[in-house]
């Protein structure tokens, strides 16, 4: 099978998988990471195919809808890619990159690295940030029935992996405790340069939303 009859296969079964998934990580999350991740990959050395496959494949079953299980995703990537007749090397690495690839809290350490991972990564990041992060933001929030803001709950900085995983603070907060930790996290160039512009988006909402909070504007 040829890498665009690969990649077309892979697209059908994301598309199918996700059907009704919220709204922040449904096939449209898919895709835009998979564009994003496309770009970068323009300035980078990598794998393109195990990029691709690592983009498209990388939330087919994101953590935080089974129960905090991490492995459910893998298991199933792996399962679907071992249909399609790929190398070993191909489908442990595209395994290796959904497994390392979230964002686990600020004091948690990666344990795999690769030029393929960080272009996968920053795809994502870049789409966890900007205009569009604040719509996933807030729309993950009003799906958990979680508070906007709460001045009395502050942002922690300093949760374990467990911690971060069973959080139920206000949206505000994950501004601080991810979204604005990203910027300064990215792998590559493009990625970098791709993420101040969003930084600065995300920043000057957060200005205008503590003015209208206050009914200050």
């Amino acid at each position: 099978m040829k890498d665009d009859q690969i990649i077309a296969y892979t697209i059908d079964f994301v598309k199918d998988t996700l059907k009704g998934a919220e709204g922040g990580h449904d096939w449209f999350h898919i895709y835009r990471v998979y564009k994003n991740a496309q770009l970068i990959s323009e300035n980078e050395e990598v794998d393109t195919l195990v990029v691709s496959l690592g983009a498209l494949l990388h939330d087919i079953a994101d953590s935080k809808f089974h129960n905090g299980d991490e492995t459910v995703g893998p298991r199933i990537a792996q399962e679907f890619l071992k249909q399609l007749d790929l190398e070993n090397t191909i489908i442990d690495h595209v395994v290796k990159i959904i497994e390392n690839i979230s964002f686990k809290g600020g004091n948690v350490a990666q344990e795999f690295t690769s030029p393929e991972l960080d272009v996968v990564q920053d795809a994502d990041r870049l789409d966890a940030i900007g205009a569009v992060g604040i719509a996933r933001c807030f729309n993950y929030g009003g799906f958990k029935n979680r508070a906007l803001y709460d001045p009395e709950i502050k942002p922690n900085l300093s949760m374990t992996k467990e911690e971060y995983k069973k959080s139920t603070s206000p949206t505000i907060n994950h501004f601080y405790e991810k979204l604005l930790l990203l910027k300064d996290r990215m792998n590559t160039k493009t990625g970098k340069a791709l993420a101040i512009e969003r930084h600065e988006f995300m920043r000057q909402f957060l200005e205008q939303f503590y003015k209208e909070w206050e009914g200050k504007s």
